[in-house]
């Protein structure tokens, strides 16, 4: 972490402050992305055990050894190791990968959109289940709390849905206050997991042996069938995986890679192996392990601990979630959705109220539906395990066609992963009808939006174009005969800059006028999470009073027209913001008979469009500048 200053060493100051700042973003990555991995001790022991049939000497050992592998191939070898170096100019997540692989492949690949789109609607059927089965796995152990468990036992499901309503009603005044606490809490939870998981390794050291993997070969080859329903309850101890990959941009790879090898995967590992050990020596721990391994003398001062870490889990779920909204609308693949900040300084601090609108009616009803984190246990993993499936996919596109390996290395590279996945979904795919259905469900409802809306999209450009004329042909028309000039500058918003944009040609044909200086603006969203500065705006010369103006921005950022506009000013673009108006074109769509998309299906595009966010929000151009026109149109 030593930069260089000419052929000489940094500055010890200099070296000092990048340290300084390597470990507080590392503190804060153990907070963040290791919040829903840090939880899975609550409840994938007590699973894995149950469908081991009983606790065992053979089950005990074979699924610590399940655990610790999964652990170190899964997450350790293939996230930190791997798909950590297919970063979107530093940023991860299922959609950030797709615009890279889409970047590699320089063409719109239609089987990489599908392939993205699917993991991004299959990681909000995880964002549902996550804090519902964190949450409610910490309030059932107030059942089993010394001398008054019995009492607390009717109300851990009501204690959960009050926790989760009012993590979910104090979203829209932010988390930054809350998160400066959520790295130091987590630090200290998972030391209390270490803590825990050694105070019964010593009693039972021979639970070390299990680190070995014969163990798990031979529960995996003594159970048959039944081993890969063990294996779908082991994977529960990976499930928040793919949080390392999606906030790489907030924290970056190596304040990641140090929180996980340092203190996650350590931590965590010496609580499973503390877990097995306790089993061993009390069989009938097996029903609660976690919560049977805590002291009676500190129970409530962990059960206030395990409650801080499951709302810490839960609320990195749901930031993930308003993220991916962020980059999904930015990238098309959904309508503009309204998008708040919550932080004047921080860009990813933004609260998403339809999101969490949606997430918390989901959430609660989960646990109305489910009633019990064993359950819900059910219906956890296959969506996690699919986006695994579908990031392995990417990243041979990555390989193969942007770092430019052979083939025989591209699968060389993948396959052995694709494996592992394939059998943990084919695992999960065993738990459908207990509830593995319902991420399902939900993941293919929000595929049918997504696909909705692309196709309703393109078959209204497809209308436009045939509809439009080139703007170059309009631009000669004009100049031959030039129509009423009146003051001012005009700013026409259009998706499509070579065509004259629909709110231009309504003004010429209804009011019959012309500002004296006009601007056909164009957002483009870039493959890439942010775009510089230098390169955000451009503007092209179209004649003595037209210009074109593109404004790019990164899939992770929110759209500012005036100050993109005030950046066309610095590039010598002249006009008088207090004397120019902004034209939108507002479409009223109607469903039509045509070959497009079937009835219901225009109808649901149509619901789309009409609870779309407004423009003039969506690009935060002030309101009193904004002239709408509108015109009817079929899908």
């Amino acid at each position: 972490m030593v930069s260089r200053q000419g052929a000489g060493q940094a500055a010890p100051g200099d070296a000092g402050a990048a340290r300084r700042r390597f470990w507080a973003l590392t503190l804060g990555s153990v907070g963040v992305v290791f919040g829903d991995i840090g939880t899975s001790p609550l409840y994938a022991m007590k699973e894995a055990l149950a469908h081991a049939s009983g606790a065992t000497e053979t089950a005990v050992f074979g699924v610590v050894s399940l655990i610790f592998w999964a652990l170190l191939l899964i997450v350790t070898v293939k996230y930190t190791g791997l798909v950590m170096r297919a970063d979107n100019k530093g940023e991860g997540g299922t959609l950030a990968l797709m615009a890279l692989a889409q970047n590699a492949l320089g063409r719109r690949s239609r089987l990489v959109l599908i392939l993205g789109v699917c993991g991004a609607a299959l990681f909000y059927g995880d964002a549902l289940i996550t804090p519902a089965i964190s949450v409610l796995s910490a309030t059932e152990g107030l059942a089993l709390a010394p001398g008054v468990g019995p009492l607390f036992a009717p109300y851990a499901l009501p204690a959960a849905g009050v926790i989760l309503t009012g993590l979910f009603l104090v979203q829209s005044r932010g988390t930054a206050a809350m998160g400066r606490f959520f790295g130091p809490i987590t630090l200290v939870w998972f030391l209390v997991l270490a803590v825990l998981g050694l105070i019964y390794i010593v009693q039972a050291p021979q639970i070390l042996l299990a680190l070995s993997p014969l163990y798990a070969v031979r529960l995996l080859a003594e159970n048959g069938l039944l081993g890969l329903v063990i294996l779908g309850s082991v994977f529960l101890v990976v499930t928040g995986a793919e949080a390392l990959y999606a906030d790489m941009g907030h924290f970056g790879k190596g304040p990641i890679r140090a929180g996980w090898l340092l203190v996650a995967f350590p931590c965590l590992m010496l609580n499973y192996l503390g877990q097995g050990a306790l089993v061993l020596t009390d069989p009938s721990a097996a029903e609660s392990p976690f919560f049977r391994m805590i002291p009676q003398a500190v129970y409530w001062p962990v059960m206030i601990l395990v409650t801080a870490a499951t709302v810490i889990a839960s609320q990195a779920v749901i930031t993930g979630a308003f993220s991916m909204t962020q980059q999904a609308t930015q990238l098309g693949l959904l309508p503009r959705i309204n998008i708040r900040r919550t932080s004047e300084t921080i860009a990813g601090q933004i609260y998403v109220p339809a999101i969490n609108g949606f997430l918390m009616v989901g959430v609660l009803w989960l646990l109305v539906m489910f009633r019990s984190s064993s359950n819900l246990a059910s219906a956890y993993g296959i969506a996690v395990t699919a986006t695994m499936v579908v990031t392995v996919l990417l990243l041979f596109v990555i390989a193969r066609w942007r770092w430019n390996w052979s083939l025989a290395a591209s699968l060389a590279l993948v396959l052995p992963f694709l494996c592992i996945d394939l059998v943990f979904l084919g695992s999960n795919v065993l738990r459908i009808v207990q509830g593995g259905w319902f991420p399902l469900v939900v993941g293919g409802a929000i595929v049918l939006l997504i696909w909705t809306w692309l196709k309703g999209v393109r078959i209204l450009a497809d209308k436009t174009k045939s509809d439009s004329i080139p703007l170059a042909d309009l631009l000669e028309t004009l100049h031959a005969r030039p129509p009423f000039r009146i003051p001012g500058t005009a700013i026409f918003l259009t998706s499509q800059a070579d065509l004259a944009p629909v709110a231009l040609m309504h003004n010429l044909k209804h009011n019959k006028v012309l500002h004296e200086r006009n601007i056909i603006l164009t957002v483009e969203t870039a493959d890439r999470p942010r775009v510089p500065e230098d390169e955000r705006v451009q503007v092209d010369p179209l004649g003595p009073d037209f210009s074109r103006v593109t404004v790019r921005c990164g899939f992770m950022e929110q759209p500012n027209l005036p100050k993109a506009l005030g950046a066309a000013r610095r590039q010598g673009l002249r006009f008088d913001i207090m004397a120019t108006s902004f034209f939108l074109g507002r479409r009223s769509v109607l469903p039509g008979r045509g070959p497009g998309m079937p009835l219901w299906q225009d109808k649901l595009f149509i619901y789309l469009m009409r609870n779309a966010a407004n423009p003039t929000d969506f690009y935060q151009i002030p309101p009193g500048r904004v002239v709408e026109m509108g015109a009817q149109v079929t899908v």
